[in-house]
């Protein structure tokens, strides 16, 4: 097998390369945050989106060199490992994590930022397949809400338990729920379901991630003339909901076929999907 390059603080490794130390405040603490990205046809799909959350991002957990962290760099890093990695003209996976480096308990001796970025090779979507998502509720455990809610933080346990009860159910996703017992988030995408020829997706203060893809499916939906309200929504409107679908900045947006008994149709989230498939780089600025 070819070996497989990252990124670690500026150099490039083996992925197999022993990195990390005890202290690691991503690994003892969570203490960081990350970005997955889009790498298709030479660029990074909604950068200018991702970077404004990233930089946005290390500003609430008082990161230091924010500024550093610009599209810039990041085009470069990611460039760099495409070329390494001989994944040029190919579709690819980028994710890049930023933590405080150094060591330190639960006061941090210092705020300076470390990094790894990775890329790795990813098949494009079959968006027009007829079947979509068996999905289900996981109760369990709930996500608390805060003003740290809305971050892609490396504290993910929550995501793990879900992970979980996923694989054990043999679901395509799970949707989890925030402490007040309303509809948060998928596994790993925003969640939007079209009821009543309005299309409902909950708020930033219920617990859900700021997703790209959530933002940028709302311009589209306005764009369409597609009512989008954010807000509080009770998981009993999986019973009564025309469609369902889940988005992320890699997937984009994946149709949900059915939940328990219930089906759904896929014919705004294929709207939208097709508007998508459209999306220049010019209308992202």
């Amino acid at each position: 097998m070819p070996i497989h390059y990252m990124n670690h603080n500026g150099t490039l490794v083996p992925e197999d390369t022993t990195i990390l130390k005890v202290g690691n405040r991503g690994f003892r603490y969570g203490d960081g945050i990350f970005e997955t990205m889009l790498y298709k046809d030479g660029q990074i799909r909604f950068l200018p989106f991702h970077i404004e959350r990233l930089q946005r991002s290390m500003d609430k957990i008082h990161l230091e060199k924010v500024n550093k962290f610009d599209a810039y760099f990041v085009k470069t890093v990611t460039e760099e490992l495409i070329r390494k990695n001989n994944m040029i003209g190919q579709r690819g996976r980028v994710r890049l994590i930023v933590y405080r480096d150094g060591e330190g308990l639960y006061t941090p001796q210092t705020n300076d930022p470390g990094f790894m970025v990775q890329v790795h090779k990813i098949e494009e979507p079959q968006h027009n397949k007829k079947v979509g998502l068996i999905v289900d509720l996981y109760t369990e455990y709930k996500k608390p809400y805060s003003d740290l809610s809305d971050l892609k933080s490396s504290n993910a346990l929550i995501y793990v338990m879900a992970g979980l009860y996923k694989d054990k159910g043999r679901y395509d996703d799970v949707l989890i729920l925030n402490q007040d017992g309303y509809l948060c988030e998928g596994l790993t995408s925003n969640v939007f379901v079209y009821y009543n020829k309005t299309l409902y997706t909950p708020a930033l203060n219920q617990a859900c991630v700021n997703g790209i893809m959530r933002r940028v499916v709302m311009d589209i939906a306005a764009n369409e003339g597609i009512p989008v309200v954010e807000a509080e929504i009770g998981p009993e409107i999986m019973k009564e909901a025309d469609e369902i679908f889940c988005t992320n900045a890699v997937q984009g947006i994946q149709w949900v076929m059915g939940y328990k008994q219930k089906r759904y149709f896929n014919r705004i989230s294929r709207i939208l999907q097709e508007r998508l498939e459209t999306w220049s780089y010019e209308d992202q600025m």
